[in-house]
């Protein structure tokens, strides 16, 4: 999968899951304040994350996904090969 294809897909999923415009996601954009996120839906967003990609995301490193572009780079290093 290309970093492309995850971007695409990433931006496809949370604008349905949270009901926001593709358009008002930018790369260095906060993810937290752009999709309004209190600790529910970050667990929502982890959860679909690490079922859509098949990946697990520690804890410790949500402190490292802060951006979108924290959480493209994220998937692609971590995709199965």
């Amino acid at each position: 999968m290309t970093r492309e294809e995850i971007i695409s897909q990433v931006n496809s999923l949370l604008a349905e899951e949270f009901e926001i415009e593709e358009s008002e996601f930018a790369p260095e954009a906060n993810l937290k304040e752009t999709l309004q996120l209190d600790s529910i839906n970050l667990v929502d967003l982890i959860a679909l994350v690490q079922t859509t990609y098949k990946i697990t995301i520690p804890v410790e490193d949500l402190k490292k996904i802060q951006t979108f572009n924290n959480l493209y780079d994220y998937i692609e290093s971590h995709l199965p090969a």
